[in-house]
């Protein structure tokens, strides 16, 4: 069900799904968050984001004088943009962590900081990488112990270690978080900084994922020499500016329970051809009991989703509603993917290059980057605590 959507949100959304089908680059599609495999499939993703910011899906709260539409930009936009790129598998724009250090850069930077960054993210010619989470804090994210000193003439010199960093090994610029002051409170004592990935000290080892690729990487910076100019806002406003940056992105809000309803979608075309005892298996009562059990979820996900959206549209947003909504969409996703491979059978070990995969490996994709949706954004541990803490006021 899509509602709490305006008709002028709906006649947005058939405006959106055209242009999808229409632009999309022609990239396999893949699940979770993934970098480009190659240089050709930067080359398509970089046009692509090129693309979605153009016409204002991507980037449309920009002020105009950067490109977007200014404040009357309605960021429910962003979830419907959100929602119809999860539907037709499209990549999203390459530039995940460029619209952090944007919003970054439109609240917080200065004049210079924008003319320079601003025109090459929109262009797509500028890749930024994110890099706040560390080996050792990770869902606890203020505890990082990257440290950035003050130099004599005024920059930073940082040393430390990032890791989970999407795109790093393409990057051009890192949107840093770093400790510049260790004796104050760990959430006042961090600033941000913008990284450029060429500099001396700058090391990135990609990391070997069980999926076969490499979307996330390690970043290790040795004494890496910042300018001033580097320094995003003031000293010892990270945290600030990290959560404001942060507070943007809602355009996947609505995506996850759309993919989830996806794959369901996909689940029962797959039991319709695969067969159990002779018979094909969506005519098996207890695949079918299991696959409405599983339909019946993700429409509570998306009513939820749904009620979230309404409460942040209203300003009245509670603090265990995006927790609520990451963990059964992350623990969800588990038991839609676990599905699938079983209904592959023996076939549901092929990846993608056997010839006799189920649906080209989709499954064995799925099943194993579903999993890393209950660590990466908070683990569904700590979402559970924010739960039971926050929104149900029980004991630490």
């Amino acid at each position: 069900m899509d509602y709490g959507m305006t008709p002028e949100l709906e006649e947005f959304r058939t405006e959106v799904r055209a242009f999808v089908a229409e632009h999309a680059p022609d990239i396999a599609p893949k699940a979770g968050v993934r970098s480009a495999e190659n240089t050709d499939e930067l080359v398509l993703l970089k046009d692509w984001t090129r693309k979605l910011f153009a016409v204002g899906y991507v980037g449309g709260a920009w002020p105009e004088r950067f490109g977007g539409r200014g404040p009357a930009h309605e960021s429910e936009r962003d979830v419907v943009v959100g929602e119809e790129l999860a539907r037709g598998r499209t990549p999203a724009a390459v530039q995940g962590a460029a619209n952090l250090v944007s919003n970054a850069l439109i609240d917080f930077g200065t004049e210079q900081q924008r003319e320079k960054y601003l025109p090459g993210i929109r262009s797509g010619e500028l890749i930024f990488c994110q890099l706040f989470s560390e080996p050792n804090s990770g869902s606890d994210l203020a505890s990082l112990r990257t440290k950035a000193t003050r130099t004599a003439g005024g920059g930073f010199r940082v040393s430390g270690q990032k890791v989970w960093t999407t795109n790093g090994h393409w990057a051009d610029y890192g949107y840093l978080l770093a400790r510049t002051d260790p004796e104050a409170p760990k959430h006042r004592g961090i600033s941000a900084f913008i990284v450029d990935m060429r500099l001396s000290g700058v090391e990135v080892r990609p990391l070997r994922e069980m999926t076969g690729t490499s979307d996330f990487n390690e970043v290790f910076l040795d004494d890496v020499e910042l300018a001033p100019d580097a320094l995003i806002g003031e000293v010892n406003q990270g945290w600030t500016i990290a959560n404001s940056s942060l507070g943007h992105e809602r355009s996947g809000v609505g995506a996850n329970a759309v993919r989830l309803r996806r794959n369901v979608a996909a689940l029962v075309e797959l039991a319709g051809q695969v067969t159990i005892g002779g018979k094909p298996a969506i005519e098996d009562g207890a695949v079918q009991e299991r696959l409405g059990g599983l339909s019946a979820s993700v429409e509570a996900l998306s009513a939820l989703v749904y009620a979230n959206i309404s409460r942040w549209s209203g300003k009245a947003e509670r603090v265990s509603d995006g927790p609520m909504a990451k963990l059964m969409f992350s623990e969800l996703g588990v038991e839609i993917a676990r599905m699938g491979v079983e209904l592959c059978g023996e076939a549901g070990i092929l990846v993608d290059s056997d010839a006799q995969a189920v649906d080209h490996g989709r499954w064995q994709d799925e099943f194993l980057y579903a999993r890393a949706y209950t660590i990466a954004g908070g683990s569904s541990e700590i979402m559970r605590n924010i739960i039971a803490e926050r929104g149900l006021g029980l004991p630490r």
